[in-house]
């Protein structure tokens, strides 16, 4: 993830979001096919994102130790050792990488049970190590210096697909375009390596960066061709561009490629660069202060980090409700990333917190799917409600802030302009008797019953058949 703090700095889209393309400079894609793969896409509305690689060993910030210039930071989690004999240490950990409870099918059934509707799982972060079985390096979980080779889910990023396609889940395929690997990105002819970017300017040596723009084709293509169908793209590594050191990988010529052979439909997030291939924009570690009209992803961790850390903490069950309903009444999709251990079990304490997130969507869920956005989006100035709307119905969230104030406030006021004829509430089906006037709909809670409640209730509002649906506001 964008942990580099090297990157060219890009437009900041909305208060507090962190490397992110600006929305007004958003290019639609021009294929129909991937203009209609793209909406069903945004339907999906949950992700489950996963950064998982030998380095998970070491409990480090993902690859940012290999990286002079991500400095002291990167390695703060083994201050133990010396940085340099760190660097060593890290590239070694194929050697040792053997997770034997990695269960790819108890894996999907879990996203499957917690809500989630595709997976974005790392196939290379920017160390370059490869978790699928590519012909272009031995740097890879089935090579036979990486004692999971002969494990019959070697090819992890291969049975990860089928088991998730098998659950009903979409498939978005992450690849760092850095690769600090490669003799043909961090060459050593051409001395140390200090940042993300390549250790020399592509336009003096581009004998050289022909090799790794190469290379890099034939990765992806190998992740769009030996897998089945996959639906996103998801290029990490914005420091690669054509206006840092001339650092054009080309991209059009392998996406085209791809989408006129084996995936039409292809999406394609080309992070942070901008252009025709970067069909979505994905704020990081952060939510946009209002709703954005193009299409966007947040990736948020459950806990702190995107990598394992042995000393991490997950969110609650509630804040992660909490999270999703702010980030789809803004128009979004929620990648969320849990940091599978380097045994290939997932934390305890994560799963439970996502276990939950789940009960609660089986609840809710016909607020959250396939929705679109509905003005006033949330509302700062009443009551902090969220809202949805599908299918010529409204739906409106109201989020409890703590577990032991699970109550509402004595009327609830829902900003609707247009006549209301029925209100239930989802979580009981309960349909609740209100008053309409002046573009609100006001609701006595006293008749709602509070059993049940969890993290935040949804509340359906119908309108008469003849009459337009919804504030607004859709996509």
């Amino acid at each position: 993830m964008a942990q580099n703090k090297t990157e060219k700095k890009v437009p900041v889209i909305v208060d507090g979001v962190h490397g992110c393309s600006a929305p007004e400079t958003y290019v639609p894609p021009k294929e129909p096919a991937v203009q209609e793969h793209l909406k069903w896409f945004r339907g999906l509305k949950l992700g489950l994102m996963m950064h998982w690689s030998p380095g998970s060993q070491m409990g480090s910030f993902e690859s940012w130790p290999l990286c002079d210039e991500a400095g002291e930071w990167s390695q703060a989690d083994f201050r133990w050792t010396d940085p340099e004999e760190a660097k060593q240490q890290y590239e070694n950990m194929n050697k040792t990488f053997n997770p034997v409870k990695f269960r790819p099918d108890k894996w999907a059934k879990l996203a499957r049970e917690c809500g989630f509707k595709y997976l974005l799982f790392t196939t290379k972060h920017h160390d370059g190590f490869c978790m699928f079985d590519t012909d272009t390096t031995n740097y890879k979980v089935t090579a036979e210096d990486c004692p999971f080779h002969t494990h019959k889910y070697a090819d992890i990023v291969g049975n990860l697909y089928e088991a998730f396609r098998n659950e009903g889940l979409a498939i978005s395929v992450y690849f760092s375009k850095p690769d600090w690997h490669s003799e043909y990105y961090w060459a050593p002819q051409f001395g140390e390596h200090k940042s993300g970017a390549a250790n020399y300017d592509a336009k003096e040596h581009p004998e050289v960066w022909e090799k790794f723009v190469q290379y890099t084709h034939r990765q992806i293509e190998e992740l769009t061709s030996k897998y089945g169908k996959v639906d996103v793209l998801w290029l990490d590594g914005g420091v690669v561009r054509p206006d840092n050191k001339h650092m054009d990988i080309r991209l059009g010529e392998v996406v085209e490629r791809i989408r006129a052979t084996t995936q039409p439909h292809l999406i394609v997030c080309d992070r942070t660069v901008g252009g025709e291939y970067e069909n979505i924009i994905t704020p990081e570690q952060s939510i946009p202060s209002a709703m954005i009209p193009v299409p966007w992803e947040s990736c948020l961790t459950v806990g702190g980090c995107f990598s394992f850390h042995y000393t991490d903490h997950p969110k609650s069950a509630r804040e992660l409700v909490h999270t999703l309903i702010d980030v789809v009444a803004k128009g979004g999709n929620l990648a969320l990333n849990i940091t599978p251990q380097p045994d290939g079990e997932l934390p305890a304490p994560a799963v439970e917190s996502l276990l939950g997130l789940g009960e609660w969507l089986q609840v809710n869920g016909e607020g959250i799917y396939e929705t679109e956005v509905c003005a006033p989006y949330v509302s700062t100035a009443r009551q902090g409600l969220a809202y949805t709307q599908k299918n010529g119905n409204i739906y409106v969230f109201y989020r409890y802030q703590e577990r032991q104030h699970y109550r509402l406030p004595r009327y609830l006021f829902l900003e609707i302009e247009k006549p209301a004829v029925k209100i239930t509430l989802l979580r009981n089906g309960q349909e609740l008797a209100f008053v309409q006037e002046n573009g609100r709909v006001k609701i006595d809670t006293e008749q709602i019953s509070m059993l049940g409640v969890k993290y935040s209730d949804c509340f359906k509002v119908e309108f008469d058949s003849a009459a337009q649906a919804g504030n607004g506001g859709g996509q």
